[in-house]
């Protein structure tokens, strides 16, 4: 067997002792520069939720749909084809001959329905505001996606930073019991002392298990937008000091909202359905063109027949289905007006929440937070110098954690309400949404 001398392994050994600290340096920059690759951002998992998503597939393959169909509505009627047997006997000499009575004849004939043009136009219309609606319909999913994926991002931060303040607060009370441990040994403290430290210590345990599990939530979450990719570590916060939202004449930025969009576009459809039952109120005609074949000894014939459907009574039909088509729009406006309201006074609640928790958040920074800490370091001191009970220094530092814990949940609050006011609306420019038609256009108006 090889054997190394031991001078040599002594020098191997002492080497590595000298570069111990040099690689492990190397190991830690190469650890975070790998984690850091890793690291999912807002921006990433906003990415990954719309790469992955199937509702954005099948509102695309609706409006395709919708056009095609808008192509068929225009054109005319399929030709109809009818074949058949006239007047043959079935008794008598010449029962079931085609040839020996001279009324039997075969017949085969074409039917074509001539749509009026202004009618097949308004079909192909009704299907183009339908693509239209699909398209408006992917807006809004592209705008609850990003949404829903937002918010799901952060409400995972924030619960793992949570995780993180209440590890190292834990830490700090556990050297609480060491100190209460050796005052009570020592015989200069009471051992309700260290029993009340290791209380402290249990109710931080306790949260921490509480956390840990609203981290695995939050995960389960993000995972339903982002998949796997939600087992990554996060990235840094995007800021929460600003939203692309104005207050200002937020009425008409509602108009641009996808979801109302989508109202405006489903009573388009609507308003082409009233088109479409007024266009009914004029028949179409239909024209067929017959050849007859007799017996050798009688002559072929040809017949032209014209068909007209007879609406005797438009008042009761027609005329009542029109009317219904457009109550229906009305009822629609009617919806998206209210809606609209609605929305925006819920926007401006928003805002002004948004902008309180920005407030206190800042009265958090520059007054609760320090004060607490101050508070603890001075119970600190006090009880080591003899001057303070240890409940003291518990009750002290459990108001700080509290303070700190209760300005993260704020934080995370602040967030969700800055996701909805971020995302309202999709970042894919709204140019490319088809206009409105003009005769919805002077409704609007």
């Amino acid at each position: 067997m090889f054997t190394v001398p031991n001078r040599l392994a002594r020098h191997a050994c002492g080497s590595r002792r000298r570069w111990a600290p040099a690689l492990a340096l190397v190991a830690l920059v190469v650890g975070l520069d790998v984690r850091a690759q890793q690291a999912l951002t807002l921006e990433q998992a906003l990415q990954l939720a719309q790469e992955r998503s199937r509702q954005l597939v099948a509102q695309d393959r609706a409006a395709s749909g919708a056009r095609e169909m808008a192509i068929a509505a225009g054109q005319l009627p399929d030709p109809t084809l009818k074949a058949g047997i006239n007047n043959l006997p079935i008794d008598g000499a010449d029962r079931f001959s085609l040839t020996r009575d001279f009324m039997t004849m075969r017949s085969i004939s074409v039917m074509q329905e001539f749509t009026r043009d202004e009618k097949r136009k308004a079909r192909s219309a009704r299907f183009d505001r339908e693509a239209e609606a699909a398209e408006a319909g992917r807006a809004a999913a592209l705008a609850n996606l990003r949404r829903d994926t937002a918010m799901a991002w952060l409400e995972r931060y924030y619960q793992e930073r949570t995780f993180e303040v209440l590890q190292a607060q834990r830490a700090e009370a556990a050297l609480q019991i060491e100190a209460a441990d050796a005052a009570y040994r020592s015989g200069r403290g009471a051992q309700a002392d260290v029993f009340a430290a290791r209380s402290a210590v249990a109710q931080i345990d306790d949260r921490i298990q509480q956390t840990d599990r609203q981290i695995a939530t939050a995960k389960t979450k993000l995972a339903r937008w982002v998949g796997d990719g939600a087992d990554h570590a996060l990235g840094a916060p995007p800021p929460l000091a600003a939203v692309r939202l104005s207050g200002v004449n937020l009425e008409a930025q509602m108009e641009r909202h996808p979801q109302f969009a989508l109202m405006l576009r489903k009573e388009a459809v609507a308003r082409a359905e009233a088109d479409i039952a007024q266009s009914n109120k004029r028949s179409d005609w239909s024209v067929e063109l017959m050849y007859q074949q007799r017996g050798p000894a009688y002559s072929n014939m040809v017949s032209v027949n014209l068909s007209v459907p007879l609406q005797w009574d438009q008042q009761n039909r027609q005329d009542r289905e029109v009317a219904a088509k457009l109550a229906l729009a009305e009822q629609m406006r009617a919806e998206r007006e209210e809606a609209v309201r609605e929305y925006t006074a819920e926007i401006r609640t928003w805002l002004q929440e948004w902008q309180s928790n920005r407030d206190r958040l800042a009265h958090y920074d520059s007054a609760l937070i320090p004060l607490a800490a101050e508070r603890t370091r001075a119970a600190i001191a006090a009880y080591r110098g003899g001057a303070g009970p240890l409940a003291s220094v518990l009750e002290a530092r459990r108001l700080e954690i509290e303070a700190r814990v209760d300005r993260l949940g704020l934080e995370r609050e602040t967030a969700g309400v800055w996701a909805r006011l971020e995302y309202l609306f999709p970042t894919e420019p709204q140019a490319s949404m088809p206009d409105l038609p003009a005769t919805l256009k002077e409704q609007q108006r």
